[in-house]
């Protein structure tokens, strides 16, 4: 991986020559840590005019960068500088993550399925939103495989946490494609019914 990264990155300032189109990447070290006993660390992929990094923390994106019409680059996404800003924030705690096990308010914090009421944190105004206290933002998600534009993530949400049934197994990929797509695929299986929206 890291020779990779090393050749990711030797290509990156050939071809970024122009101080307009000079495109600055996170620091590795600023995102390696360890949470829950799972490493953090940080991955760059690379593919057409663009180039992305993402933490396993929540597989969020934090930095995207991409040419404007005249080939000036920027980094699009919202996002900290550091993996402390992710893990001890006080303001937006959503920034470039994936979001669940179900994206959006679940009003007054419960659901009823197959007849019966589950009771979840009501995190947000009286409401359950994006999953409740702990979430799939806030967990280490394992890294199946990557390379150079894709990376593949997993994890499994055990039954019972933040109240909702079911273990559940997902697997995400983040994929760059050489027409300037960044394409984000989801897949899960459950041992059990339950409730499942991922954004």
């Amino acid at each position: 991986m890291k020779t990779l990264f090393t050749l990711l990155l030797a290509a990156l300032t050939i071809s970024c020559t122009n101080n307009s189109n000079k495109i600055t990447l996170l620091n590795n070290e600023d995102f390696k840590t360890t949470v829950d006993g799972k490493e953090v660390s940080l991955y760059m992929l690379i593919n057409g005019d663009l180039v992305m990094q993402v933490t396993n923390y929540g597989a969020r994106v934090v930095s995207l960068w991409a040419p404007d019409r005249n080939g000036n680059y920027a980094d699009v996404e919202i996002g900290y500088e550091n993996i402390d800003r992710y893990i001890n924030n006080t303001g937006e705690r959503y920034l470039g993550a994936v979001v669940g096990p179900v994206a959006n308010r679940i009003a007054n914090g419960k659901f009823s399925l197959d007849g019966k009421e589950y009771t979840l944190p009501q995190n947000n105004n009286g409401q359950t939103l994006h999953g409740g206290t702990l979430g799939v933002d806030r967990i280490v998600w394992d890294v199946k495989s990557c390379d150079h534009n894709e990376i593949v993530f997993t994890t499994t949400l055990p039954d019972g946490q933040d109240g909702f049934p079911a273990n559940r197994s997902i697997e995400m990929t983040y994929r760059l494609t050489e027409n300037n797509e960044f394409v984000v695929e989801y897949e899960a299986t459950t041992d059990a019914k339950t409730v499942l929206n991922l954004s």
